[in-house]
């Protein structure tokens, strides 16, 4: 798709390839003659199966991860949201390209393939309380380079991000689509502390009043940056091809909160990778549906709490793939 305009993503959100019945029916017959206790694997057994209707496949492989991370600049930083200065999102991307970031340690340990996509960091978006963040144009290319990041070939896919200011971004959509209070949804983000983070509630309050009453798309586009926008848009290009998706922290889960509030369902091919420690996130899943495989305190971003449970996802996989049968194996069964 070119994505010339606003209602080509609309068009992308109708109609979304589901899962493959007859995967599925083969998976959970194959997960019933496995040599074990029924249900003894506990989630990892719905796992497997999730992942095997997604790739259309009952007894499928998890050889192909992809991590895909986006970097943007927030014009709403200069409010003095973040315990660092812009100039870090730059920094941080070299140091990703130099292979020197934690994001780039997970993705050798569990085999994938790290693409990193700078997007305008000299053209920060504009202060979401004074204006949108962007306008039609600047979405749309923050779009294209998402859906186009996406290799057809992976089998998985991360998306993970970097850009100071952008919890303030996340807490400012997640607003906006709930409600509730801004302090509910704001976070230490980089470590604001005291009187700072009083002030981050504020700019977050403002942005959601601002823009809170648009549809999700819109909201996506006053409210996000660009490396939120590509996210979603990544997230949504791999439902179309059935590649299923670890979802990542706060930041990561805001900026797909709007495809699911677009569309309904639009989420089915994710799952949460974890449970970030910062504040909205716990708050956030449960409007999702979304259970984390993992609990440990992480609020780094990059991606780094969900290609840390690639190694879960892999390791249901291997077991539904791999186990033999109550008959290969000569076992009697239950």
């Amino acid at each position: 798709m070119t994505f010339s305009s606003l209602d080509d993503i609309a068009a992308a959100l109708r109609d979304l390839p589901q899962p493959d019945a007859q995967a599925l029916t083969g998976a959970a017959e194959r997960n019933t003659q496995l040599t074990k206790p029924p249900a003894s694997l506990g989630r990892l057994e719905e796992l497997a199966q999730w992942y095997a209707g997604w790739r259309g496949i009952p007894r499928p492989g998890l050889e192909r991860p992809q991590i895909a991370i986006f970097a943007g600049n927030h014009g709403v930083a200069q409010r003095g949201v973040s315990a660092f200065p812009p100039e870090v999102t730059a920094q941080m991307v070299a140091n990703f390209q130099a292979g020197g970031a934690a994001i780039n340690q997970l993705s050798q340990t569990f085999g994938a393939t790290m693409s990193v996509h700078a997007l305008d960091l000299g053209t920060p978006t504009a202060d979401f309380t004074e204006g949108p963040a962007m306008d039609a144009d600047a979405f749309l290319a923050a779009w294209r380079t998402g859906w186009d990041a996406v290799d057809p070939e992976a089998d998985l896919l991360v998306t993970g991000e970097m850009g100071i200011g952008n919890t303030t971004s996340a807490a400012a959509i997640a607003l906006a689509l709930y409600g509730g209070a801004a302090a509910d949804w704001t976070g230490a983000g980089t470590g604001v502390t005291a009187g700072a983070f009083t002030g981050k509630a504020r700019v977050v309050e403002a942005g959601a009043a601002r823009h809170g009453s648009q549809p999700p798309m819109e909201i996506l586009r006053c409210l996000g940056g660009r490396e939120l926008v590509a996210m979603a848009a990544a997230i949504l290009r791999a439902r179309h091809l059935r590649i299923p998706v670890i979802l990542d922290g706060f930041i990561c889960t805001a900026s797909a909160a709007t495809l699911e509030a677009a569309a309904p369902g639009a989420l089915d091919h994710c799952v949460a990778g974890h449970r970030s420690a910062e504040a909205g996130h716990g708050a956030l899943l449960p409007r999702l549906d979304k259970v984390p495989l993992l609990d440990l305190g992480l609020r780094l971003g990059e991606g780094s709490g969900a290609a840390l449970a690639i190694g879960v996802l892999q390791g249901a996989v291997a077991c539904h793939s791999g186990m033999a049968t109550f008959g290969e194996a000569g076992v009697s069964g239950g």
